[in-house]
């Protein structure tokens, strides 16, 4: 259990962001302990190659206005709640 450096909630169970996706060349660079809800968030909204393009530190991902929304909802939300997280429909309609 540690805190999710995006959401910044407590006892959360959390896994390794890489900030610079690892397909495009940031296996061995600089990475994020997220929470599970933080980490499928940002994946369901955005593909790799946006988030290499745009969002690679953790002030860029917090000031991303799609991001931030759901930050302020995830914040209130008890780190024992397990929620779904759905892949945006303007996600799906890119691919």
């Amino acid at each position: 259990m540690g805190t999710c450096e995006l959401c910044e909630r407590e006892e959360v169970e959390t896994t390794v962001h890489h900030l610079l996706p690892k397909e495009m060349g940031g296996t061995f660079g600089a990475t994020a302990d997220l929470c599970i809800p933080c980490h499928k968030q940002i994946h369901a909204l955005y593909t790799n190659e946006e988030i290499a393009a745009r969002l690679t530190t953790i002030s860029e991902l917090k000031e991303d206005s799609q991001l931030s929304r759901f930050l302020k909802w995830i914040r209130k939300q008890p780190s024992t709640k397990i929620m779904k997280i759905k892949k945006s429909n303007a996600r799906k309609r890119k691919r």
